[in-house]
């Protein structure tokens, strides 16, 4: 059913790099949910009416939830899908992460709600009635929940969407309530405790977490988080691919919200090297890129030394003290210029954000130990933050 849904509603489906299809992804998942949820909160509201159970009744106003929340989604790639304009040169891309964070705030709010009717319940108890009916009913919910959740996470994965996975986590948290509630409704009939308001505080917990676990995850999206370590590398291997490049560093993805993602990054080429030949060799990579990512990225080009001995001598002379002080550390664009009376290192340093090496103590460390090899070195480090 996924997949003919797929083909019917999205053309050029494998093309997930372009914002049309993108969006035409979002909007199929969008409007499933809408109708698999309204149906679903239907058939629970009138099973709930019957049996008088505030568990079931709770569980169908959380598909209801869910109906506003894929509605929000659906709004949030057709909004996001907007080219960019004066006001926003990078595009409207954030808006699905701003989407999800309301999507997180609807199901916290009907998971407050319910446990407030859930107390109720517990101190004013009433059973529910038993109906094979309703059992039946839960049951193809469950089903039904698990086909979308199926269906949604497919869809994540082919378009990395942050919302269409936090669907797919609200998904199974209402499989999980929904089987809470058909346990309540059958324990009801054999013991006189309240299991109808004490399971429904039980679902309402489920749905809070499940928008807290939402919640966190598109937060942390807007705020900015480093990219996926498999990105790093895929981008750092295309770069090296190319005859003529002898080192990446300094790589940055800067996110503007799914399939609008900028990438920096230096490229070392060889100082012997014809200048305008590298030019062209960086226009090269950033179009070739850019035509098998969709990513749009600018390349620095750094000269480095490539046939001095003593350079690479020496280069490796501080890397070895690098090691030494801390095997987390790594140097780039390293350089030798020398005087009559000492001869300047200029490196950089990259320095993990984990690490708690005062910038000050780590370059004197580092000039202490390369006078025991020369008193006459000196180095000029620039501290430098990896934001991989």
């Amino acid at each position: 059913m996924t997949n003919l849904l797929i083909r019917l509603f999205i053309k050029n489906k494998d093309n997930v790099h372009d914002a049309k299809v993108r969006t035409a992804y979002g909007t199929l998942s969008g409007t499933v949910g809408i109708i698999v949820n309204l149906l679903l909160s239907a058939a629970k509201l009138v099973i709930g009416s019957i049996t008088h159970s505030i568990t079931i009744t709770g569980d169908a106003l959380n598909n209801l939830s869910d109906a506003g929340s894929s509605t929000i989604s659906l709004l949030g790639f057709r909004i996001a899908s907007k080219p960019a304009d004066k006001e926003h040169p990078y595009g409207h891309g954030r808006v699905e992460y701003i989407c999800g964070l309301g999507v997180s705030v609807i199901i916290m709010f009907m998971g407050f709600e319910l446990i407030k009717s859930s107390i109720n319940k517990i101190i004013e108890p009433q059973a529910p009635e038993f109906s094979y009916a309703a059992v039946i009913v839960l049951v193809l919910s469950i089903l039904g929940k698990l086909w979308l959740a199926l269906f949604n996470r497919k869809i994540g994965k082919a378009i990395n969407s942050d919302t269409v996975d936090a669907v797919v986590k609200d998904s199974l948290s209402d499989m999980a309530a929904t089987a809470v509630s058909i346990v309540s409704l059958i324990l009801s009939q054999y013991f006189s405790l309240p299991f109808d308001g004490i399971f429904g505080v039980v679902v309402s917990l489920f749905v809070i977490w499940a928008g807290i676990g939402v919640f966190r995850t598109t937060l942390a999206s807007l705020l900015g988080q480093p990219p996926e370590e498999s990105t790093v590398k895929m981008f750092e291997e295309k770069i090296m691919s190319y005859d003529g490049v002898y080192g990446v560093h300094d790589l940055i993805v800067h996110d503007y919200g799914p399939g609008r993602c900028f990438v920096t990054a230096h490229a070392e080429v060889s100082s012997k090297s014809d200048i305008m030949e590298s030019h062209d060799l960086m226009d090269v990579i950033e179009q070739e890129i850019q035509n098998d990512t969709g990513y749009i990225i600018t390349l620095h080009m750094d000269p480095i030394v490539m046939d001095d001995e003593q350079t690479n001598a020496t280069k490796a002379i501080v890397i070895d003290i690098i090691n030494e002080i801390n095997n987390s550390l790594s140097i780039h664009d390293f350089r030798m210029v020398s005087g009559p009376h000492h001869t300047n290192l200029i490196f950089d340093v990259v320095l993990p954000y984990s690490s708690k090496i005062d910038s000050a103590d780590l370059i004197a460390a580092i000039n202490n130990k390369l006078t025991e090899f020369d008193t006459k070195y000196y180095a000029v480090v620039t501290i430098d933050r990896s934001y991989n």
